[in-house]
């Protein structure tokens, strides 16, 4: 053990340098019991409300809530399975039970070292890649905005993949244990995009090793490494069973999947997924990657106000200085960023010479995954790749925000920067006059740096403008003598911010530069040439990143834990102590939100893989209805008496029962619907259509409180329907998000209409006999009884939960076996 010590004394203290680092980086909100404030997250308290105070009260967790956007599965939202317990107890272990934001932090750190380790990095080649990578400035702004689950699905890619390289490398049960562990972290992570993007990098890594193999002649041992992780990335699936079936499940109903609709603009329209302007809103532009390089390239974050640039208000004119600040700093051609991809100066120095330096297949995999990536992120900019792998990749087109692929090149860079500088280390020593390595060095530093000072000294004859078309849309008001001056300073501004940059990127190629010309001529000894170069990159890269998470964000842990206010408007809608109803916020922007459901049942809400068919109804009829409504309450002066149910049936028949309205000053006022249909209703007939478009488009010519209108498909569960005589009745006696029952009374039985969202998985029971459901009003369950009085009850508990978790027990037991065996044969080896 003594050896054993020795020998992994450095790895120690690089992991004990990792949390000191992670813990200085939030200091000192991390010793004053501070919290960053995150706007994703605060926002998605109210959508998990619901579901969390259930939890509290019942011990039961829910796999429906009714608190956003009429009721959809939690799947997405608020994942939990017991089978997650066990990876939960690995993954603390792994963060070494760091405080929040410290792990996070910590986890890039040390997730990256073991990746290099496994590589046979030296421990100091690996430690300054684990800061050049863990540092990237899109890692620490994604934990700004609260994007968790990205974030540690990115600090478990790199030991994945270092089991990966582990198995090729012949250490087949080592390389299965660390492979499985990590992919199960990974999955458990629940950000399928991270993972899909990443596999791309593997994919690229493997036919590598596969032109390895065939020059060595060792395609068995390529055969064996590959089912080695196969079988290890199965386990890890398996772990998470329950999760990825539901996601998978999910995704077939939500705005992931195909839809049903044909539409005018088939072009774009997708052949499963989402449509083609969702998925490249958010593009990066094609000079707009030279961030990579140069990180105020286009000015860093759109929400922060070009006004708190010291950099750009030294060349302001103090008339405009109200206008500057309301822009913000960011002129690129995405519709808002909150900053740059970053990577380091020297960093790319590296990487660029590597491509001239080392040697083999992994480096045209890593070069290729690198230009895939950037050619991908530039989405509508380069749009027959985009549609190529849209149309033809499979699960591409399930994804949005193609700008974040760069991920993928913030792995690659890094790398092959690091094999670039152990090929440094390791070149025998030259003759006299003769180093071609040091030639090849400055080939790189001319070829980063001396972009930089060109772009420095010359921006406007690189890039044509430093005013996005975003904002040239929104300075139109202005009149044109006024606009010219003002743009005019705008660029100056914009173009010094650019410039002081470039400089900066330069000095740090130069200084990098200067410590790869001391170490090959042996002025310095490797050992301390690479850990001044990890001081050089960590405060290059701190100083970048602290632009976009710095302490200034950090609040105290009750403003983040603390109830949402109450409102008075809030007070009074909750006077209503009906079991069940809804509320339809107009004071906000109603599908970009989750405040209103951490109090209220809500029409709107938040998700970015909403349920597809409710999304085609909001965009079909309740969007229109909201601008409707809004005016004629306005008309008639909050009385909605006044108007008939024809004015927002959609809305109606969802149970809309309050509208939230806005009032001068930030203030607002509900609004009381006397013509939300209830919970439940008996309809005269039901007219059965042949596809989507005739349902939804249906519904508009039918009276919703009486008619309904459903698929063909489901004409054997409700049949037709009869004239309802007066007194027929059904009403809501119990609630609870994934429970509700009914009584139901009419003299000729029929279909019963629920103002409730259809999702597979629902169960219904009618006086404790199963009736299967059906599918009404595009989004709607409804159910066929017989004449007479019933019990009726809806419920959601999904057996395949249990399947599922089965199968996750039974994959953590073989790893727990697999880690036995490989221990038992450890002693064996020793004894």
């Amino acid at each position: 053990m003594t050896q054993l010590f020795k020998r992994h004394l450095p790895d120690i203290l690089v992991v004990l340098a990792f949390v000191v680092i992670a813990f200085a980086y939030f200091f000192p909100a991390d010793t004053e019991g501070r919290i960053l404030y995150r706007h994703d997250s605060s926002a998605g308290r109210g959508a998990g409300m619901e579901v969390s105070n259930y939890r509290e009260k019942t011990g039961e967790v829910s796999r429906w809530t009714n608190s956003v956007f009429s009721g959809m599965p939690t799947y997405q939202s608020a994942p939990s399975y017991d089978s997650q317990k066990p990876l939960n107890a690995v993954t603390d272990a792994f963060h070494l039970w760091l405080p929040e934001n410290v792990w996070y932090l910590f986890a890039y750190l040390f997730g990256f070292y073991i990746m290099l380790r496994a590589f046979d990095f030296k421990w100091y080649l690996a430690a300054l890649g684990s800061v050049i990578w863990a540092f990237s400035s899109y890692f620490l702004i994604i934990i700004a905005a609260g994007h968790i689950w990205k974030v540690m699905a990115l600090a478990y890619l790199p030991p994945m993949i270092g089991g990966v390289a582990l198995s090729y490398k012949g250490k087949y049960l080592v390389g299965f244990l660390v492979t499985a562990v990590f992919a199960a972290m990974e999955v458990l992570a629940n950000h399928v995009q991270m993972t899909y993007y990443y596999c791309f990098i593997i994919f690229f890594m493997v036919i590598a090793y596969l032109v390895e193999a065939i020059k060595e002649k060792q395609l068995l041992r390529f055969a064996k490494a590959s089912a080695t992780c196969v079988c290890a990335a199965l386990v890890g699936i398996l772990m998470n069973a329950s999760n990825l079936y539901h996601t998978w499940e999910y995704q077939n109903e939500s705005m992931r999947g195909k839809s049903e609709l044909v539409k005018e603009n088939s072009a774009n329209q997708t052949s499963s997924g989402l449509d083609r302007d969702y998925i490249t809103q958010w593009s990066y532009g094609i000079s707009e990657t030279w961030t990579l390089l140069v990180p105020n390239t286009k000015g860093g974050s759109s929400m922060d106000a070009i006004a708190s640039n010291e950099t750009a208000m030294a060349h302001a004119n103090n008339d405009y200085v109200g206008i500057y600040q309301q822009m913000g700093q960011y002129w690129g051609e995405q519709p808002g960023t909150s900053g740059p991809v970053y990577v380091g100066a020297f960093v790319v120095m590296l990487f660029v010479l590597g491509l001239m330096v080392v040697k083999g297949p992994m480096k045209w995999a890593l070069l290729a995954a690198t230009v895939l990536s950037i050619l991908l992120s530039w989405g509508k900019n380069f749009m027959p790749l985009t549609d190529f792998f849209i149309d033809y990749v499979p699960m591409y087109a399930k994804f949005r925000t193609v700008a974040s692929i760069l991920v993928i090149a913030e792995f690659t860079i890094p790398l092959l920067a690091i094999m670039a500088l152990a090929k440094v280390i390791e070149a025998p020593k030259p003759e006299k006059g003769k180093d071609k390595m040091l030639k090849k060095i400055g080939i790189s530093f001319v070829l980063t740096a001396g972009i930089c000072v060109l772009f420095a000294l010359m921006p406007t004859l690189f890039f044509t403008d430093f005013v996005s078309q975003n904002e040239l849309r929104m300075l139109g008001q202005i009149p044109q003598e006024q606009l010219n001056p003002l743009l005019s300073n705008l660029r100056e501004m914009r173009q010094a911010v650019f410039a002081a940059d470039c400089w900066r990127s330069f000095w740090v190629i130069a200084a990098g530069a200067a410590l790869l010309v001391a170490m090959r001529m042996r002025k310095l000894k490797p050992v301390y040439a690479v850990t001044a170069m990890a001081l050089l990159c960590l405060f290059d890269m701190w100083q970048v990143d602290k632009r976009y998470l710095n302490d200034a964000m950090f609040v105290n842990a009750e403003q983040r834990t603390a109830p949402q206010p109450m409102t008075q408007t809030d007070m009074e809608i909750l006077k209503d102590k009906s079991l069940d109803y809804r509320v339809l916020n107009l004071a906000s922007n109603t599908f970009n939100e989750n405040e209103t459901s951490y109090y209220h049942k809500s029409v709107g809400g938040y998700h970015a893989a909403k349920l597809r068919r409710y999304q085609e109804l909001i965009e079909k009829y309740i969007s229109p209805e909201m601008q409707k409504t809004m005016s004629a309450i306005v008309e008639a002066q909050g009385d909605m008496s006044m108007f008939g149910k024809d004015v927002c049936p959609v809305l109606n028949m969802l149970n809309t029962k309050y509208f939230i309205l806005p009032l001068q000053g930030g203030e607002t006022m509900p609004v009381q619907n006397p013509n939300a249909f209830g919970n439940a209703w008996y309809v005269d007939n039901v007219l059965f259509v042949n596809n989507a478009n005739e349902e939804l488009d249906g519904m508009a010519k039918i009276d919703l409180s009486r008619q309904a209108v459903a698929d063909k498909k489901f004409e054997a569960q409700l049949s037709q329907s009869v004239q309802q005589d007066s007194m027929a009745v059904v009403t809501m006696t119990k609630y609870a998000p994934n429970h509700l029952e009914y009584e139901a009374e009419s003299s000729k039985g029929g279909v019963i209409v629920f103002s409730e969202i259809y999702y597979p998985g629902w169960t219904c029971t009618v006086d404790g006999r199963e009736v299967e459901l059906g599918r009404v009003n595009y989004v709607l369950r409804a159910v066929n009884v017989k004449a007479g009085k019933h019990k009726i009850v809806l419920d959601f508990h999904p057996q395949t939960v249990k399947t599922t978790e089965t199968v996750a027990y039974t994959a953590f037991g073989i790893l727990v076996l697999c880690l036995l065996v490989i221990i038992a044969l450890y002693f064996k080896r020793r004894k």
